[in-house]
C-alpha cells in the first residue's frame, strides 16, 4: 500500500527581521511544533491560490505577492508531504490565529531555539544561513 502523499502550500510570513508562525494543535501529526502558516493544495488550484486561501482562513492576512522560496519532499513513517514555501511580505492585515491556535511573532534568531516539523527544518537553516 503505498503511502498517503500531502501537498501543501506554505507561507514564510515576514516583516522586517521577524517570522510569523502558528502553533500545531497537540493532537495532530507533528503536535505542538511551530510551524509556516498553510494547508493542503485542493484538486485543480494553483500554488498561489491555495496559499491565500489558507492563509486568509488560518491567520487572516490577504496575501497581495509571493515568491516561491523552496519546495521540500520529505517522508514520514505515515506520509509522504511536498511542501511549496513561498516568501510573503506583501500582505494586509495583521496576522493572528483565526482557529484559535497559538501565534506570534519570532526574531530570525530565535527560530533556531524552537521545535518544527522535520520537514520544516531545512527552511529554518536557509532563513538563518
Amino acid at each position: 500500500m503505498s503511502k498517503k502523499h500531502i501537498h501543501v502550500a506554505v507561507g514564510i510570513i515576514k516583516r522586517q527581521e521577524q517570522i510569523f508562525l502558528t502553533r500545531r494543535a497537540k493532537d495532530v501529526h507533528q503536535g505542538d511544533k511551530w510551524e509556516f502558516p498553510g494547508g493542503k493544495i485542493e484538486p485543480g488550484e494553483t500554488v498561489f491560490a491555495a496559499l491565500c486561501r489558507e492563509l486568509k482562513e488560518e491567520i487572516g492576512i490577504k496575501v497581495n505577492q509571493a515568491e516561491p522560496y523552496l519546495v521540500v519532499s520529505h517522508e514520514y513513517p505515515e506520509c509522504h508531504v511536498t511542501l511549496e514555501f513561498a516568501l510573503v511580505e506583501d500582505f494586509d492585515g495583521e496576522p493572528s490565529g483565526c482557529e484559535g491556535q497559538q501565534s506570534q511573532w519570532f526574531t530570525l534568531q530565535a527560530l533556531a531555539q524552537l521545535e518544527f516539523p522535520q520537514a520544516n527544518k531545512v527552511i529554518v537553516d536557509k532563513l538563518l544561513s
